[in-house]
């Protein structure tokens, strides 16, 4: 073995380790959101309980705001890839209400995934340090739907395409956020008004187009 990669080989049990490391503090603070909230959120109190010294998270992270960034922007990642997954489809083929349907249900496994989910999403808007996510996100849903809408045949402006983008961001936004926090038969009470209220969105749309 020559020594760059004697050099490489001790080098990646490092990086996994490391990346084992930012991983739980990840989860570690996505747990203490869910439990206590942004406010009451301390590096201190996410040092302890993944069993770290301050020091030591500090090395991954400055403050706690870094790690709710982090956090963040794995989630929207997520929701990037479920956006990705949507358009690949054969959307053309698909009526307006089972459009509706799957990708309805895609944004809500995203966000059931997500712990700590509520806090993260309201740090996202009003704390500074997260604005830009939050902007981020907003744009990925409302450009992505405009350009389904556009294959869906809703509309062709691109004026009123994201007009509907926002709109229907707006709506499931709102509600898919109350129906991951509510009891399994209120959540899916809610789940069904949103999918009616969407689905009521662009029809109304399509048949001014």
């Amino acid at each position: 073995m020559t020594r760059l990669r004697k050099t490489e080989a001790r080098t990646q049990p490092v990086q996994k380790r490391a990346q084992a490391r930012r991983n739980q503090i990840l989860e570690v603070t996505a747990e203490l959101l869910e439990e206590v909230g942004q406010d009451d959120l301390t590096t201190i109190l996410v040092a302890k309980r993944a069993g770290v010294s301050v020091g030591t998270l500090y090395h991954y992270f400055p403050n706690k705001y870094a790690i709710m960034y982090a956090l963040a922007e794995q989630w929207v990642g997520e929701m990037d890839l479920a956006l990705q997954a949507l358009e690949a489809e054969d959307i053309e083929s698909q009526s307006t209400k089972k459009f509706v349907e799957r990708s309805i249900d895609r944004m809500l496994l995203v966000y059931t995934n997500q712990q700590g989910l509520l806090p993260l999403v309201q740090a996202m808007y009003g704390v500074p340090e997260l604005k830009e996510l939050d902007e981020i996100h907003d744009d990925l849903i409302i450009n992505a739907m405009a350009r389904m809408f556009e294959r869906l045949d809703i509309a062709s402006k691109e004026t009123e395409l994201k007009r509907l983008g926002r709109c229907y961001l707006e709506i499931t936004h709102a509600l898919v956020l109350v129906v991951v926090n509510q009891s399994k038969e209120d959540g899916e009470k809610t789940l069904s008004d949103l999918k009616f209220l969407s689905l009521s969105l662009l029809e109304r749309a399509k048949s001014q187009f």
